[in-house]
């Protein structure tokens, strides 16, 4: 759910300068590249006729290397480059650690983490060809706090958030920048409900804060953001 309300609101942006399929000479921007899963090519279609976008639907399991490189072999072909990559895919296992399986460890690091690193792998040629561009990760403050049961799950977002800061620095004198945010607890499926979830960030507000960085003047950069609920829910 996450996900496509980040590209919902990628896409209802008035301004599309920073998600243009391409620029004409004199700078103008051409129709936005929206790039969506192709489960959701009825809401990409729905969104490319309301703002004359140009759509593309690619099914891929990021962890996959070849589904990746044909993932963005695709891109080039139909695009010729790449401005913006939203690392959004993600699962958790919540298991102690005596009950945690090695295809849980394997399954949650190969997502959360091997994913990541295939699609900045082969996006970077892209971005390059731009000669800028933005790479936001969608990580959580599990990738700093600890829990119980999130052995799996906390690995993959330490570990994002390392390989994050490590390809800033990596990048940054190539007019790419790298941002990663750290949501609490968001209204979505990710977790089951157990109650009234108004207390909880809405997925709306993530997708705010991915739209807040791609505006930000390119001299700056926001490197991580962390993101709580004002007022979360009191335990007992």
């Amino acid at each position: 759910m996450l996900g496509k309300i980040v590209e919902w609101n990628l896409f209802s942006t008035e301004n599309t300068q920073w998600l243009p399929a391409a620029r004409e000479e004199s700078g103008a921007p051409l129709p936005s590249l929206f790039f969506a899963p192709a489960r959701r090519w009825r809401f990409a279609a729905v969104r490319a006729n309301r703002t004359g976008g140009d759509v593309l639907g690619v099914t891929a399991d990021v962890s996959k290397w070849d589904q990746v490189e044909l993932l963005f072999k695709t891109v080039q072909s139909r695009f010729g480059g790449l401005d913006i990559l939203v690392n959004n895919a993600g699962a958790g296992v919540f298991r102690g650690i005596q009950d945690l399986t090695l295809e849980d460890w394997r399954s949650t690091i190969d997502l959360n983490l091997t994913g990541v690193f295939n699609c900045c792998h082969y996006a970077l040629p892209l971005l390059r060809k731009r000669g800028s561009g933005y790479i936001i990760q969608i990580s959580s403050l599990a990738g700093i706090n600890a829990f119980a049961g999130g052995a799996a799950y906390n690995a993959s977002k330490f570990g994002l958030n390392g390989f994050s800061e490590a390809i800033m620095q990596d990048l940054r004198y190539e007019n790419i920048r790298v941002s990663y945010i750290m949501p609490g607890s968001v209204d979505t499926g990710f977790s089951p409900r157990s109650g009234p979830a108004d207390w909880k960030i809405a997925p709306e507000d993530v997708a705010e804060v991915v739209i807040q960085l791609l505006r930000m003047p390119e001299r700056t950069l926001v490197s991580r953001v962390e993101m709580r609920p004002s007022k979360p829910k009191k335990n007992g």
